[in-house]
């Protein structure tokens, strides 16, 4: 594929090595002349000198044919300008990096849809939703990302003795905001339908809007499973700890936050009012044993410095944390940590080049991934005019127990889609596909 990077830096130059890796076609543009003529000796690119934010560079970089423009350079406000321009020049999709966390606040503004980009693309919120995804479950839809924050995706077991058990899914009493996206038994997982049944143990996922969510798990639970409130320690206030704290549901988890920075503290204090924040340097372990970091159900180490994260893990293990985390950025020391005592390694790098791998594709579809276990595919599709999927209801299409739609964008709000709900041209829709009927599912969003 034709793929225009915009930026030379340290993210853009390991993007462009990755993707030059795996056979794709790489036009790199960057402002730093030195950058451009080292690309250019060092990788099989061609990697030119320019502004992202102009178009007559866009132009000479041909971007008219791209098939992914990635705006990766070091300034947020570039990215986006460089992003929206190169998908109104003609660029199929368009991805900016941002840092800031105002520019994924859809409270205030929605930056993506306004400019016109297919995705804001946040390398410390991707690792936060992937440290988040673990502590919740390995194997838990990532719908984080996909719908930009707006919908909830938790897991729950099936109580034998709760009103849904020994029920099919089409006789519960669901909220009109949730639906069941799948079921996991006896180490299978599937798409769920309306005439599954649920027995004790089963393992669901619910999704929908948060409040809808937390209403319906008590269709699953006892009232002694629902008080039960999992401990969280965070070393580390910067991005990623805030967007790993902010991830996590607040009636689920107790969330104590180490940051060195008064002023950082007073400001995570206001966004995240429901945790404790504490003025603490997290790699002294004195202060970890004060803190009580022996005692909690998941430590989580994410400073911004890898050797910091490791020391602050494994003080943490000697004390009793029952799960330690931690970042790392380094590809080498991605072996060291396992044999230290830490149960789980998340790095920026890896966890981007998923996403940005997920992007390369063709036709209706944005962006893919494939749960862990491989049972279930997630996408993130365009319905195109002419599409056999606009032409009838969910409900009478052939869909059940291949492709479950879970969540539909349309004019910049998403929603769960309800039975009777008509896919519309120019709608962005969250699709679990069964990866089996991957192709024949695929087939009905393209003209």
């Amino acid at each position: 594929m034709q793929v225009l990077t915009l930026g030379a830096g340290t993210v853009g130059r390991w993007v462009a090595d990755m993707l030059c890796r795996r056979g794709h076609s790489v036009t790199v543009v960057d402002t730093d002349q030195e950058n451009v003529a080292q690309m250019n000796s060092e990788l099989d690119v061609r990697a030119m000198v320019g502004s992202a934010a102009r178009s007559t560079v866009l132009f000479q970089a041909d971007v008219f044919s791209a098939d992914v423009c990635l705006a990766v350079t070091g300034n947020d406000e570039v990215n986006i300008l460089a992003a929206s321009m190169a998908k109104a020049l003609g660029a199929r999709r368009s991805i900016a990096r941002v840092y800031a966390p105002a520019f994924q606040d859809l409270s205030t503004f929605d930056y993506q849809r306004h400019f016109n980009i297919d995705s804001l693309l946040s390398l410390e919120q991707l690792s936060a939703f992937e440290l988040a995804r673990v502590i919740r479950n390995p194997d838990a839809i990532p719908l984080e990302h996909f719908a930009r924050g707006q919908l909830e995706v938790y897991e729950v077991e099936v109580d034998a003795r709760s009103s849904a058990a020994d029920h099919k899914l089409r006789d519960i009493k669901l909220p009109s905001a949730v639906r069941i996206g799948s079921i996991a038994r006896e180490g299978r997982m599937w798409i769920a339908s309306g005439e599954d049944e649920l027995h004790g143990k089963d393992r669901i996922s619910l999704i929908g809007n948060p409040e809808a969510v937390v209403e319906s798990r008590e269709l699953f639970t006892t009232s002694k499973e629902r008080s039960l409130q999992q401990r969280v320690m965070i070393a580390g206030g910067g991005e990623t700890g805030y967007h790993l704290a902010d991830s996590l549901s607040r009636r689920d988890y107790r969330i104590v936050m180490l940051e060195n920075d008064p002023d950082r503290c007073d400001r995570l204090s206001r966004l995240l009012p429901s945790a404790t924040i504490i003025h603490a340097n997290a790699n002294r372990r004195t202060i970890l044993e004060d803190e009580g970091a022996g005692t909690v159900d998941y430590f989580v180490a994410c400073t911004g410095n890898d050797e910091s994260n490791i020391m602050a893990g494994v003080e943490a293990r000697e004390l009793g944390a029952n799960r330690v985390m931690c970042v790392v950025g380094r590809p080498d020391y991605a072996n060291v940590v396992g044999k230290l005592g830490i149960d789980y390694a998340v790095s920026e790098r890896d966890v981007t080049a998923r996403q940005i791998i997920g992007y390369l594709n063709e036709g209706a579809v944005i962006s893919q991934r494939r749960l862990p276990n491989g049972a279930i595919g997630v996408f993130e599709l365009e319905v195109f005019e002419g599409a056999a999927i606009c032409q009838a209801t969910l409900a009478e299409l052939p869909l059940a127990g291949r492709c479950l739609i879970a969540a539909i964008e349309r004019d910049g709000f998403v929603r769960v889609p309800q039975a009777d709900d008509q896919l519309e041209p120019g709608d962005i829709i969250v699709a679990l596909i069964d990866p089996t009927a991957a192709e024949e599912s695929l087939a009905l969003f393209n003209p």
